[in-house]
């Protein structure tokens, strides 16, 4: 570069369950300085990273959806880097299986060892804390792959509703959520090392946003069934079908047959949640439906779901997504604009 300033050496790891269009994107994205330069002087004329895809050995690899990609270096190769990202994986049945890449891990520890940025996005952190160098740290993942990290990894503060985590001296750890995330983690590698300046004129490129209220307003509420506690099974199934009924908790207890006080210890070992907890996620979560797919008044849809109360309905639906009603509708709504098939039913979805 210009002035002679380092070139920042990026990794991006290829493993089998590897997603290529994350991947590709990554790569794209931060080769794209010696073209974009030309339009916009406020980005380096001297790309400021070099770049290159690497796995276990070199030539090609295949991705999770079968597509070859070829890995330029293999790892064994790689004596030091700056920077390493572990791009998002498809896991099969949603769960991972610790301990099938012992090289790659030994690899990733022996590299921040010297120095380099350990990056992931979105579930490319389940390979990242086999390293055990989150360890009491907080991490994010998509939330679909929540229960298998927090099973693999119990010392590990997962953090499902932010969009980004950057943590220790330098961010030698950053970490993307749920999916298109990974839009924030380059945003943030860039502006880190070739200046916020660079990151705003990429974002304007690619029309890249960053997910300033994080990812609560995607997150869907997927609670533990797998317990084994028979009676809170049965208790959770009624209440998926009836959480909007009035006093939905104390129609549950009474359908236990159990104490009150008992009832409430065992729904929260079981799922995580306190039984209020649970309705008014339940709730909420049908609320999101409604204002994606109805043109219902946002009250109405509040009473709908089990809130006579609109102000309340209104604050707690904030507070468990991050975003307010309206501004979600604005978010998730199918523009008009946008033709949608009818369905046989002619209900248009």
């Amino acid at each position: 570069m210009k002035g002679g300033k380092k070139s920042i050496n990026v990794s991006l790891l290829a493993i089998p369950e590897v997603m290529a269009s994350t991947l590709i994107g990554l790569h794209d994205v931060l080769n794209s300085f010696a073209l974009l330069s030309t339009y916009n002087d406020a980005l380096p004329s001297d790309p400021p990273f070099t770049v290159e895809i690497v796995a276990s050995s070199s030539g090609l690899t295949h991705t999770s959806g079968g597509m070859p990609i070829p890995a330029g270096r293999s790892i064994d190769n790689i004596d030091s880097t700056d920077v390493i990202i572990v791009p998002s994986v498809i896991v099969a049945r949603g769960e991972w299986l610790k301990g099938r890449y012992p090289s790659i891990v030994r690899w990733l520890t022996e590299m921040h060892a010297k120095g380099a940025q350990l990056c992931s996005t979105c579930s490319g952190v389940l390979l990242l804390a086999e390293t055990g160098l989150l360890e009491g740290k907080e991490a994010t993942i998509h939330w679909i792959y929540a229960p298998t990290f927090q099973r693999n990894f119990p010392g590990v503060r997962l953090r499902v509703e932010k969009a980004l985590i950057a943590i220790g001296e330098n961010n030698q750890f950053i970490m993307s959520g749920a999916s298109t995330a990974w839009h924030d983690l380059i945003l943030c590698l860039i502006s880190q090392h070739a200046g916020p300046t660079a990151a705003q004129a990429i974002a304007k490129f690619f029309a890249f946003q960053w997910h300033a209220d994080g990812l609560s307003p995607y997150v869907m509420f997927e609670p533990a069934m797998d317990h084994g506690d028979a009676v809170i099974q049965e208790t959770q199934r009624w209440l998926n079908k009836h959480f909007s009924v009035p006093s939905p908790i104390e129609q549950a207890v009474r359908r236990s047959g159990i104490a009150e006080r008992t009832f409430k210890r065992r729904f929260k070992n079981a799922t995580g949640h306190t039984p209020i907890e649970y309705v008014q996620r339940l709730r909420v979560d049908e609320a999101k439906r409604r204002l994606e797919r109805t043109t219902a008044p946002i009250d109405e849809i509040g009473w709908q779901v089990g809130y006579e109360d609109p102000t309340f309905f209104r604050r707690l639906f904030k507070r468990l997504t991050g975003v307010t009603a309206g501004a979600y509708r604005r978010r998730f709504r199918i523009p008009e604009s946008v033709p949608l098939a009818k369905m046989k039913s002619g209900i248009r979805l």
